[in-house]
């Protein structure tokens, strides 16, 4: 596998910003595609790593999000972003729900401890890009909340084994201050795992 470009692909929910995740891997030299959320697991190639992209209000909640509860089983670090975020939550057992206080554009949020994987290299306060209806609102066993704003508590989160992230807002906008970085993060956590370090 060294020197072989690593995969990792975007698994389109729908999301206005699903292109702008890609853009974001092919410039950070990632072998990526984007595939509809309904693809059979069984026609996936092989990746090192799934981004679940956003989607339109509602769909994280359904438990109905194409055949990302199949996804879920590989054995690769996968990051789940807005809807995919709410949707990872809901499969691993927690919970999702309308936001009391939806939060769309610039929003500032606050790191829980160092962050996590996705925000090393990051501030403690920063700002992102948001634009949801829905939001977690109880972590799955197994799961720590990473980032929270004043709004909404479940900004990010990680699992224990360092291979499930949720990101609420949208790290691939440009007014995400340090969404690249967080993209970098995640590619080096799919470089690692591949390593098998």
């Amino acid at each position: 596998m060294e020197g072989l470009k690593l995969v990792i692909d975007v698994i389109d929910n729908g999301g206005q910003w699903t292109h702008r995740e890609w853009r974001m891997l092919r410039y950070l030299g990632v072998d990526t595609k984007i595939l509809p959320n309904d693809t059979p697991l069984s026609d996936l190639r092989k990746v090192d790593g799934l981004i679940l992209s956003g989607g339109a209000a509602r769909v994280g909640l359904t438990g109905q999000l194409g055949k990302c509860g199949e996804y879920l089983s590989l054995d690769v670090p996968i990051l789940g972003i807005c809807a995919g975020h709410q949707f990872m939550a809901g499969h691993y057992g927690g919970k999702s729900g309308e936001a009391p206080k939806p939060e769309f554009g610039a929003a500032t949020i606050s790191l829980i401890g160092d962050g996590g994987a996705i925000f090393a290299g990051t501030p403690d306060n920063q700002t992102v890009w948001e634009s949801h209806n829905d939001e977690v609102i109880e972590v799955p066993d197994g799961f720590s909340i990473t980032a929270r704003s004043e709004s909404c508590e479940v900004q990010a989160m990680e699992n224990s084994a360092g291979d499930r992230f949720g990101l609420q807002f949208h790290p691939e906008v440009n007014d995400s201050e340090y969404g690249r970085v967080m993209f970098q993060n995640f590619v080096k956590v799919c470089e690692r795992s591949r390593s098998g370090i």
